[in-house]
């Protein structure tokens, strides 16, 4: 596993070993910067069921300002720490070792906004529905942030999740991507 792209791109990142992660694949990942585009740089990242901090480290890659990583694996959060001090990036991290939907509920409380957020739940297990519904209800957005959800391709998350707004939503092979926006569509960050 690499950074695909930015000022680390190409960098290799500290792979899981042992069974109960899915990394997102570099063409899924592609995909994703691809379409959030400019909106990254000088960004606030969550990164929630962060895994090894591939996404969020991407987004600093290609120029967010700042990443928060939240999972419940001791493994994880060893992975994050090492990852980001391969790429240097130890000093633009908060690396969080709990509950996502916990820690999104004590972010808000804290004061924190991001303008994007990524949630990577495990598959079928609707904890990706759950992370929606609570930063739907806590709202730690800024105006025009992005939430996208990486889910099972068959699993649709709906537009239920209000003021969060569906933008889009597509499959790649097994992996689906659902992108919402936080705050009315003429709004930027």
């Amino acid at each position: 596993m690499r950074i695909i792209g930015g000022e680390r791109r190409g960098r290799r990142l500290a792979r899981w070993q042992g069974v109960g992660i899915r990394p997102l694949r570099d063409r899924v990942r592609t995909a994703l910067f691809d379409t959030l585009g400019e909106t990254v740089v000088g960004a606030e990242v969550l990164d929630l069921f962060a895994g090894t901090g591939a996404v969020g480290l991407e987004a600093l890659s290609r120029g967010a300002k700042w990443a928060t990583f939240v999972d419940s694996s001791a493994e994880a959060i060893r992975l994050i720490r090492e990852n980001a001090a391969r790429l240097g990036y130890s000093q633009r991290v908060e690396v969080i070792h709990g509950d996502a939907i916990k820690a999104v509920k004590n972010l808000a409380r804290r004061g924190r906004r991001f303008d994007l957020v990524f949630i990577g739940a495990p598959y079928e297990t609707g904890l990706a529905r759950e992370a929606l519904q609570a930063l739907a209800e806590a709202l730690p957005l800024r105006p025009g942030a992005f939430v996208v959800a990486e889910t099972f391709h068959k699993e649709e998350l709906g537009e239920e999740f209000r003021p969060l707004r569906l933008c889009r939503s597509r499959s790649y092979g097994e992996t689906r991507l659902t992108y919402f926006r936080f705050g009315p569509s003429e709004e930027t960050r």
